[in-house]
């Protein structure tokens, strides 16, 4: 008998600023950083008043970690130090891995009408840390739609579902990014590595994971097993699914850097400082 994976701690998300004053909230990133591991943050802005978000992220340096951000509704206009530049728009993902270091900038436009992007931090292992930066811009028309008979549908932004296969490729420790939509009292099955780390965010509806209910806004990580079982309310579902294999190792974190050590972290910000962050 397949062993179903039961909620294991379920709270929601909480308001807080970050950037030059960005109001959003933040789902993953509080308490314990290795609770979610190998994921380490998770940010959602929404909002219908370009005020909360226009003021966006101005120049910042990362290392140690990949930075994922998928624009639901709107558009984000991003640049960095590797000479990417353009704009993430409605349905795209922006995968990229920091590295040895990176500084670039993310700004949302205003926009009329409801603006919502998320953020992801997914944590490097110490011998990816200081591996080269890169870049991957994904258009929603590149993201698979898998579409169900019963009328459910699961983008696929990293790892696979069905005959499905995440267009964000050579990614480290192969994390799974799903975007599920059920229609109302639908059920959403699916297997994933008993080893790995797996939790779950809710966009919009209600409905059940395992034997829990679930509502907008709502994290729930997932205890052990080797599937998840979800069912959708009478308003419908959407969620998105995430799993990854756990690092296990030392965090050592300070705002947008995350190293396995102080002394790791003192020397990345010297460099910063002193001009030295980018490595060529």
């Amino acid at each position: 008998m397949t062993a179903i994976r039961e909620v294991k701690k379920l709270y929601t998300s909480r308001p807080t600023r970050e950037g030059a004053g960005v109001r959003l909230k933040r789902a993953v990133g509080w308490g314990d950083p290795h609770e979610f591991d190998p994921f380490l943050l998770l940010d959602d802005i929404h909002s219908e008043d370009s005020a909360d978000y226009a003021a966006g992220f101005p120049w910042h340096p990362h290392r140690g970690i990949e930075t994922v951000t998928y624009v639901l509704d709107g558009v984000v206009e991003h640049g960095d130090s590797i000479g990417n530049q353009g704009a993430i728009r409605s349905g795209d993902v922006q995968w990229m891995t920091a590295g040895s270091g990176i500084i670039h900038q993310e700004m949302p436009q205003p926009m009329r009408g409801d603006f919502r992007g998320l953020q992801l931090w997914v944590n490097l292992p110490s011998s990816h840390k200081m591996m080269g930066p890169r870049y991957r811009g994904i258009e929603a028309a590149e993201i698979p739609a898998c579409r169900l008979a019963d009328g459910a549908v699961v983008r696929v932004v990293a790892g696979r579902f069905g005959e499905c296969q995440g267009p964000a490729g050579e990614l480290i420790r192969e994390p799974v990014y799903l975007d599920v939509t059920l229609p109302a009292g639908r059920e959403f099955r699916h297997g994933l590595p008993p080893n790995h780390t797996v939790f779950a965010y809710v966009l919009t509806g209600s409905g059940s994971m395992g034997r829990g209910g679930v509502s907008a806004e709502n994290v729930i990580l997932l205890g052990p097993g080797e599937e998840t079982d979800t069912r959708a309310g009478d308003g419908g579902l959407r969620f998105l699914l995430f799993s990854g294999e756990p690092l296990r190792e030392p965090i050592a974190w300070r705002g947008p850097i995350v190293m396995n050590t102080e002394e790791e972290l003192d020397l990345a910000f010297h460099e910063y400082r002193n001009g030295t962050f980018i490595k060529r």
